[in-house]
């Protein structure tokens, strides 16, 4: 069997699984919308995760759940952060955008670290250049120029967990 089917089945089976999960599996209709559903998905998708490591499974979930974790809580952070600065309008804002570098070589990976930025309150990712690694970051308050210190500042604190995950 060629791993893009493998992948597929994965993908549906976790699918419908969640599915099932959320609507508690009351009535036939939802079992059929939860299969159709879960198939779309998994013919949309099954493709990109071909390519994943099948290695390390279990040890990759756990930095995945360890990732949503992290993810939430700097949500929470730059959600107080830009609360700060909406509630005192003197605080001095100096928006902008910087460019970080990422080590991340996995094209999935690299969507979702644009993606966690993106939806942490006072970033946005504008543009990214995968040939070069390197994402161009919005940002309310751009602290310095420096590129080493603007990805340490943005990107690491995604990135590490990242790569356990995807690499």
């Amino acid at each position: 069997m060629k791993k893009q089917t493998q992948s597929r089945i994965l993908v549906f089976a976790l699918a419908f699984l969640a599915w099932l999960g959320l609507t508690a599996g009351g009535g036939i209709q939802e079992v059929v919308a939860g299969a159709v559903v879960a198939l779309v998905v998994a013919l949309i998708t099954g493709r990109f995760l071909a390519g994943f490591p099948r290695r390390g499974v279990l040890r990759r979930a756990g930095f995945a759940v360890l990732y949503f974790f992290r993810f939430l809580w700097e949500m929470i952070k730059a959600n107080v952060h830009v609360a700060g600065i909406v509630l005192h309008p003197l605080r001095p804002i100096k928006p902008g955008i910087v460019k970080i570098r990422t080590e991340l070589t996995n094209d999935v990976a690299m969507t979702i670290l644009a993606n966690s930025i993106t939806l942490t309150p006072g970033t946005l990712t504008v543009d990214i250049n995968p040939e070069a690694q390197e994402l161009y970051i919005h940002c309310i308050t751009v602290e310095g120029t420096d590129i080493a210190e603007n990805t340490k500042r943005i990107g690491d604190r995604f990135e590490r967990i990242l790569k356990e995950v995807f690499e």
